[in-house]
């Protein structure tokens, strides 16, 4: 299909600035010796396994703001709400933070495994599901009780309706024109639907994923974490799967939110306010560094659209 997974603009470990490193290092105790740099995600700055001159491994992401300011904030919220996390909770621990005012770089557990493999496996997805059960029940209530609300972290997100209603594409597709009005309310609806009371991570796909050697998974890139209800990542790994294709995610989730009591009403709100946030998202110019985010943001768009297309007509 052509879904773009996250092409930034990387740069590498031997790029960093030589007391960047040095600081890291500082953290891991040993000289590093060997990084491979990581492919997915939308961050410009480094990605990289590393192992030291002692044998120990790590995974180093580093940034600073002359490459993405919004990146840079996103990796020190990301080390404060990993570095909170319960032990519990499959993710990795911080093992430490460098942080000089302009580079920031976060020293993680470094975890064995693979991203799943998109179209999705059947196989692969029943464990990235039972890995969100997983989190819900290890993460209800939120330990982080200073996070933000998903509807303060999905306010600005959730009016692209109202932004695309007030500056419409001259392409605008014509069943979008018709309910203009109709998902204009949705999205509204959803930001009074996205509260609860479980820490949610927010950006769950395939490339934020970690398939294990023992057959769990493990959830990585935690920045954009908030207090949400418990569906809320379902939804957005859903999104995921549907972008690639390969599976029936209507049935999928209504199965799912059926078993656990969610509404359907919220569900349908928030998928309209996903569409929305990515369609006026994608006709912005591409930003610094991150040149595939646009196509990325264009096929989740198509994605949500044709979903919620079936949810509303259905």
């Amino acid at each position: 299909m052509g879904v773009a997974t996250g092409s930034g603009q990387r740069i590498r470990w031997m790029d960093l600035p030589p007391a960047v490193r040095d600081g890291v290092e500082s953290i891991l105790g040993s000289a590093v010796v060997d990084a491979v740099s990581q492919p997915g995600g939308f961050s410009p700055g480094t990605a990289d396994r590393v192992r030291t001159a002692s044998g120990g491994r790590a995974f180093v992401k580093a940034i600073c703001p002359a490459r993405s300011a919004r990146s840079t904030a996103l990796h020190r919220q990301e080390a404060r709400v990993t570095a909170a996390l319960p032990a519990g909770v499959p993710a990795p621990r911080l093992l430490g933070c460098y942080d000089d005012g302009d580079w920031v770089a976060l020293v993680l557990q470094d975890i064995p495994g693979r991203n799943p493999v998109t179209p999705w496996r059947a196989d692969e997805l029943a464990v990235a599901l039972a890995t969100l059960d997983e989190l819900v029940r290890t993460l209800t209530p939120a330990p982080l009780r200073d996070l933000p609300a998903a509807s303060e972290a999905l306010a600005e997100d959730f009016a692209g309706w109202r932004r695309i209603a007030e500056d419409p594409p001259a392409e605008l597709h014509p069943w979008v024109s018709r309910r203009l009005d109709q998902l204009c309310r949705l999205e509204q609806h959803a930001l009074a639907a996205v509260d609860g009371d479980t820490l949610v991570h927010r950006d769950i796909r395939a490339d934020n994923l970690l398939l294990r050697p023992d057959g769990g998974a493990t959830v990585v890139d935690w920045p954009r974490a908030c207090r949400g209800a418990a569906w809320l990542d379902l939804l957005v790994l859903l999104l995921n799967v549907r972008t690639f294709g390969g599976h029936d995610t209507h049935a999928l989730l209504k199965r799912r939110a059926a078993a656990a009591g969610y509404d359907r009403d919220d569900l349908v709100a928030t998928l309209a306010g996903f569409a929305g946030y990515y369609l006026d998202a994608a006709r912005r110019p591409p930003p610094p560094n991150v040149p595939g985010l646009r196509a990325f943001q264009r096929a989740r768009a198509r994605a949500a659209l044709s979903w919620l297309r079936e949810a509303l007509d259905g």
